[in-house]
């Protein structure tokens, strides 16, 4: 614990003091075959004591013959200190709604773990439909407790909420590390209602607010209070390479040029970007651009977008979760009280809400594993079968916003994949809601065209030089078949993953 930490002291209301405990003693309340809900949100506002006591107790029931596994549903990707700890421990039985951990990975891959791979939009209310059946705890992280029993949120918020709501117990972790004046940065809604009562999302701009600051539990749903001192697991984002530099220039120069025709406005709409090192290098790159007076209504801050709001090239920002580096974690509590009149946290079931990204007009960049040659993406699996991390919300914003860009490199594993093939070995966005595809080769404008045109254009714009005459020759073969709307010869179209599976690459 830190010299500072003040037992108690974050913990204002006093009716709930007596249910403070160790994180041994809370993860004993948590027993084998229940549904937990946990906090958590792309490394940032996961529990850090109680799963890590949790897989100890696991442990233990196993070296004695017991059975002991539980179904972990987060936000999204949280630590090694949870879905690491669990995983390890074999203590998980089905896992919702998306993962990046090595050991999850692993599980799930070789059949000794479930998980559901969900949109995120998709997960609260599935919850609230009863679709993924009872949850029967939740464990939270919170900045605090205040005097009359609500909940200061941590710098991720998810589906905490839901989680709050839904579970018949609560178990709480008070963070001492977190910035108490993360408290105000928040925006929970308590409005969503059950089909068919729902109303409107009034969210018409980035900044509105529909909320309040804080959860609302009641004192009697909370069986135990963990205090713990302890900072979120952040990422270390490598400076943008060449390849990601390229990437970057594309897009930036076909935003200009959409302004330029006035399909956009000077200030362009507001953006979104998933999470990873060529997402980041694309935001970064609007500091050096000609647009002011940006928005963001996403669901990960990342240090790219922290720069663009310090520099007051990006006025507001909407979010579901602070994902920064040590020296963006750093910036951030050194200048709290300016970011937080510019960042919104919400829930992630309003961050990633299709009917407010449709109204927004969302401008949605996106990673992808691949892309086949007529503009379906594979964001999820490699060759077919093995999940990487997970949809995310990738799906959420490319089917509801305004432009949809997915981007890459063009090659992986030293140039033995290509990013663009015939076929994609797996469908997670349909060739219906991919607008444009980037690699450092070029950028593909799909916008209002056939497949045949699709591929033509996919081909020469972002396939690499290695792999483009293969890819020119199998389209040709293709449509040389007979009267075809979307040429392929199925007996190849998988047959470059094939190629991988029993070589080692597609060349």
């Amino acid at each position: 614990m830190s010299e500072n930490f003040q037992p108690l002291s974050r913990i204002k209301c006093s009716a709930l003091h007596a249910k403070v405990m160790t994180a041994e003693e809370a993860a004993s309340l948590i027993p084998s075959g229940a549904t937990v809900g946990m906090s958590g949100f792309t490394g940032s506002g996961y529990p850090k004591k109680i799963p890590g006591a949790l897989a100890q107790r696991i442990r233990a029931e196993h070296d004695k013959g017991k059975p002991f596994k539980i179904n972990v549903w987060t936000g999204a990707s949280t630590a090694p200190e949870l879905d690491g700890a669990l995983a390890e421990a074999d203590g998980i039985n089905m896992r919702l709604p998306y993962q990046s951990d090595p050991t999850c990975r692993q599980k799930i891959n070789t059949g000794q773990m479930h998980y559901m791979d969900i949109h995120l939009s998709h997960v609260a209310q599935y919850a609230w439909f009863g679709f993924l059946g009872k949850l029967n705890i939740a464990v939270i992280e919170v900045a605090g407790i205040r005097e009359d029993g609500t909940l200061i949120p941590a710098a991720s918020v998810g589906n905490n909420k839901t989680w709050i709501d839904q579970a018949d117990k609560v178990i709480i972790e008070v963070n001492y590390a977190l910035s108490e004046k993360l408290e105000g940065m928040h925006d929970i809604y308590y409005g969503t209602a059950l089909p068919p009562h729902r109303k409107p999302v009034l969210i018409n701009e980035p900044d509105e607010r529909i909320g309040t600051p804080y959860y609302t539990c009641p004192a009697d749903k909370i069986i135990g209070i963990v205090e713990t001192y302890d900072h979120d697991r952040v990422n270390r984002f490598s400076e943008p390479d060449d390849v990601a530099k390229k990437i970057a220039t594309h897009i930036l120069n076909f935003l200009k040029e959409e302004v330029r025709k006035g399909t956009l406005p000077p200030n362009l709409l507001p953006l979104q970007s998933g999470v990873g090192d060529v997402s980041n290098a694309v935001i970064s790159g609007l500091q050096y651009g000609e647009f002011d007076n940006l928005t963001a209504y996403t669901e990960v801050i990342q240090d790219g977008m922290l720069g663009l709001i310090k520099s007051g090239k990006l006025k507001m920002v909407s979010a579901t979760s602070l994902s920064l580096s040590p020296e963006g974690v750093e910036e951030l509590n050194a200048n709290i009280d300016f970011y937080r009149e510019r960042i919104i946290l919400r829930t992630q079931e309003m961050s990633n809400h299709p009917e407010v990204i449709r109204r927004l007009g969302i401008i949605a960049i996106n990673g992808m594993i691949e892309a086949d040659i007529y503009g379906n993406v594979n964001s999820t699996h490699i060759m077919g079968s093995g999940i990487m991390n997970g949809i995310g919300g990738s799906g959420d914003f490319a089917r509801n916003c305004f432009l949809s860009f997915f981007v890459r490199p063009s090659l992986a594993k030293d140039g033995d994949i290509s990013a663009i093939v015939p076929m994609v070995s797996h469908v997670d966005h349909t060739e219906h809601d991919v607008q444009i595809i980037v690699t450092e080769q070029g950028l593909a404008d799909l916008r209002g065209l056939s497949p045949r045109q699709r591929a033509e254009k996919i081909i020469e714009n972002c396939a690499h030089p290695d792999y483009k005459d293969k890819l020119r020759d199998y389209f040709e073969r293709a449509q040389q078949q007979g009267a075809q709307h979307t040429p392929h010869i199925l007996s190849e179209a998988l047959s470059w993953h094939d190629k991988y599976l029993k070589t080692g690459s597609m060349k």
